[in-house]
């Protein structure tokens, strides 16, 4: 249970599921933010990374909060034409370690707002972007514990070798979202 910031009252909490083409991703929220996304573990990687649109909702839609219809029709975007997000309005986000001010929260803000659709970052180059020097470790800690995954974009950070680096969501949905980013840059500067 999430508590407003109005008088501490608890969230009227909504939920609701996208089925993508990397599975079920479920999302909560209130009419103040989204407060988490949870991705599906995979074991077998999806076929193709190529935009699909087989996005779809349930339960209804207009029955949600407008920050969880933002945050459905931002993922749709993502996974049938991730040229569209950048057009899109990021939906207000209402989870406790990104309201407080922190570490995490601002590694997070600066990942979201500096690194683009189709890039990576190394956790040293995202400790660097946030103003913090050699803290590449506490960067790979605050990625664990991001609430928003894909639109808080923490796949997007690898480690400085190459290799794809860990992921909430599993090795194989880690490697999907970056061959999709990839992939759908590669058609969009075409």
């Amino acid at each position: 249970q999430v508590n407003s910031k109005q008088g501490g009252s608890p969230c009227k909490e909504k939920h609701v599921v996208l089925l993508s083409p990397v599975g079920r991703i479920e999302i909560s929220g209130c009419e103040l933010g989204v407060h988490e996304i949870k991705l599906p573990k995979i074991s077998v990687l999806p076929a193709g990374a190529e935009s699909s649109v087989s996005c779809e909702v349930s339960p209804g839609e207009q029955e949600l909060p407008e920050p969880l219809q933002q945050c459905t029709a931002w993922l749709r975007a993502y996974f049938s034409e991730p040229g569209g997000t950048e057009g899109l309005p990021v939906p207000a986000l209402h989870h406790p370690l990104l309201l407080r001010d922190s570490f995490t929260r601002q590694v997070l803000w600066t990942l979201l707002n500096d690194v683009k659709f189709g890039e990576a970052v190394s956790y040293k180059q995202l400790a660097d972007l946030a103003g913090h020097r050699g803290a590449a470790r506490a960067v790979g800690g605050a990625m664990s514990s991001n609430p928003i995954p894909i639109i808080i974009p923490c796949h997007r950070v690898i480690r400085s070798n190459g290799d794809s680096g860990n992921y909430g969501g599993g090795q194989l949905l880690k490697e999907w979202l970056l061959s999709h980013e990839k992939l759908q840059k590669e058609k969009l500067q075409k």
